[in-house]
């Protein structure tokens, strides 16, 4: 008896060794999910215009098409985050931002995603051309950069293009502080390029 209990009370040891294991090698592979997020954009004071505007899901350039949070120490080496990642590739998650701050700043008759069976008079095209964030500086510093392009629909005609990029420091050295950093810078691209679209829908 005393030996059978002596084998059990090892077994048991040994499975909750093992399921001990399991369960640290679970939560070191499980990494943080971050979200990009923005507040509604102020209603510019200008017209409504009789327009529909389609907003493209914005492309990214190479090394941004990703899920990983992207850093740099030195420039033009790209690095990631290996215990964060984004709950999405940005480019993604930026087309429904795009979507809402067009609609909620009220320049148009209609806002709607591309490729929609709504006929359309402009098409926003985007590309996401870098979003990371910089230790090479001091503080740190997320960079976020967006290249807009307004075309006419019917015409296939490009109405105008622009480039932004915004700049914000970030309060912590880490992936977090990065994600807070980025999206207030966010709000700030989105106001912009709500103002370059209603501005522009103008002299079409």
């Amino acid at each position: 008896m005393k030996r059978a209990r002596a084998a059990a009370t090892r077994a048991l040891v040994i499975v909750a060794v093992l399921l001990a294991g399991c369960a640290g090698m679970t939560d070191q592979a499980a990494p943080t999910v971050y979200v990009l997020d923005a507040r509604p954009v102020e209603k510019p004071a200008r017209p409504l215009r009789d327009v529909v505007l389609a907003v493209s899901v914005p492309r990214a350039r190479a090394g941004y098409d990703t899920a990983q949070m992207a850093f740099v120490r030195v420039p033009y080496e790209l690095e990631y985050f290996t215990k964060s990642r984004w709950a999405d590739t940005p480019s993604r998650m930026l087309a429904p931002l795009l979507v809402q701050a067009l609609e909620q700043a009220g320049g148009f008759r209609a806002v709607v995603p591309a490729p929609s069976a709504v006929p359309a008079d402009l098409r926003l095209d985007t590309e996401l051309v870098r979003l990371q964030q910089n230790f090479g500086v001091s503080p740190p510093r997320i960079e976020l950069a967006l290249r807009a392009q307004l075309v006419d629909v019917r015409s296939r005609r490009v109405v105008a293009t622009a480039e932004f990029e915004e700049v914000e420091g970030a309060s912590r050295e880490d992936a977090y502080g990065g994600v807070v950093a980025a999206n207030r810078a966010l709000q700030r691209l989105l106001a912009r390029v709500v103002a370059f679209c209603v501005e522009q829908s103008g002299s079409r």
